[in-house]
């Protein structure tokens, strides 16, 4: 958020280095760029200022498989504004010239495209899987297919968004089949466990008949 203080009936507004601003003057354009400094008139002026620096957004959907499973999808997508005169001029990023304050969410919209947008593609990808493969290779497919689309979906170079990456953290059941399906390694890791104490119980038995 930028900084304005208020002096004599001016207004002096100072941004961050990774904040574009863009004050408009009765119309006209008169300031323009990122970390400005300046001193304005509130009655006349109308602020914009959009972050320019690398910001992650965490999201979590759910998504069914080939085989009619449920599975929860939680993702990380690293974007950043690399046109913030395209974006100011498609989003509301006007500010409140008293406090600094955003008027709208523009965050919040950005958000909603990527989600959504990331969410039809591991939809697509994981509704041609089954489970068993969604469990054991869904990170790494539903990564690359949200990677893909998220390069090809045109709304966001007309946004002035760029995505730097993407990470697809977990994919993961319901509780109730995740418990099942450890179920059987639990058992067979007992029953690997018993064994081995059975041999151990032997070897030390055969011992005692030598001595």
């Amino acid at each position: 958020m930028a900084d304005i203080t208020r002096r004599l009936g001016w207004r002096h507004l100072r941004s961050a280095p990774t904040a574009y601003v863009r004050h408009h003057r009765r119309g006209q354009l008169a300031h323009d760029g990122t970390g400005l400094s300046f001193w304005f008139r509130a009655l006349s002026a109308a602020l914009s200022e959009v972050p320019v620096d690398d910001r992650e957004l965490a999201m979590a959907f759910h998504a069914r498989t080939a085989d009619f499973q449920d599975v929860t999808v939680q993702a990380t997508v690293t974007y950043r504004i690399s046109d913030p005169a395209t974006a100011a001029g498609r989003i509301d990023f006007s500010v409140d010239p008293d406090t600094g304050a955003w008027r709208s969410a523009p965050l919040e919209q950005i958000a909603t495209l990527l989600t959504e947008t990331a969410q039809q593609h591991a939809l697509d990808v994981l509704a041609r899987t089954p489970l068993a493969a969604a469990l054991a290779d869904g990170v790494a497919s539903v990564r690359q297919r949200i990677s893909e689309g998220l390069a090809a979906e045109p709304r966001l170079p007309a946004t002035g968004i760029e995505v730097v990456a993407a990470r697809v953290v977990a994919v993961r059941p319901e509780a109730e089949v995740e418990r099942a399906l450890r179920t059987p390694a639990r058992e067979l890791i007992q029953q690997e466990a018993d064994r081995a104490t059975y041999e151990r119980r032997a070897v030390a038995v055969e011992r005692e008949r030598t001595i």
